[in-house]
């Protein structure tokens, strides 16, 4: 007569937690360079990147007039990282406020190397002649918090779309 040998039988959810611990071990991230994981990953909301944008741009305008006497080439090349920072920073559902908040937090820093003096009317003339005669540099900052913006929009629309593996 033959011999029947019992075979041992697994249970579903351990064997679903098996599929799913190799699952995660093929997909397991590469470690990204030492000087990237160092970089700050805040998450700013459309509010927080608006005013840490003002905030940043009206501190390099102080420093800028003291330290560059109110060099608004200084100040207009200090705008590009901030804006960029600023990009970068805000939250994914927020993504559209960084390229909205970046000309405000200009207008918001350049008062101190704005150069107007005589009374309100000519602060107010020297901030008009300051955003008009350096607008290069409110658009290059645009620009860069706007093509920053629509990179991160596209990255974030294609990990959604991408077909998920079966197993």
């Amino acid at each position: 007569m033959e011999r029947y040998e019992a075979r041992a039988v697994r249970h579903p959810a351990e064997r679903s937690a098996e599929r799913t611990a190799e699952r995660t071990a093929e997909r397991a991230p590469q470690r990204a360079p030492a000087a990237v994981r160092r970089l700050p990953r805040p998450r700013l909301t459309g509010l927080g990147g608006g005013l840490f944008a003002c905030a940043a741009m009206f501190l390099i305008g102080g420093l800028d007039w003291l330290l560059f006497d109110a060099s608004l080439f200084v100040y207009g090349l200090l705008f590009l990282p901030v804006a960029a920072a600023t990009a970068l920073w805000v939250r994914p559902a927020d993504l559209i406020t960084a390229p909205i908040t970046a000309p405000i937090a200009f207008a918001a820093g350049v008062w101190p190397v704005s150069g107007g003096s005589g009374g309100f009317a000519g602060e107010v003339m020297g901030l008009v002649s300051a955003l008009s005669l350096h607008a290069g540099w409110l658009y290059a900052g645009t620009l860069v918090a706007a093509l920053i913006t629509v990179v991160r929009k596209a990255v974030l629309i294609g990990r959604r779309r991408m077909p998920r593996r079966v197993a």
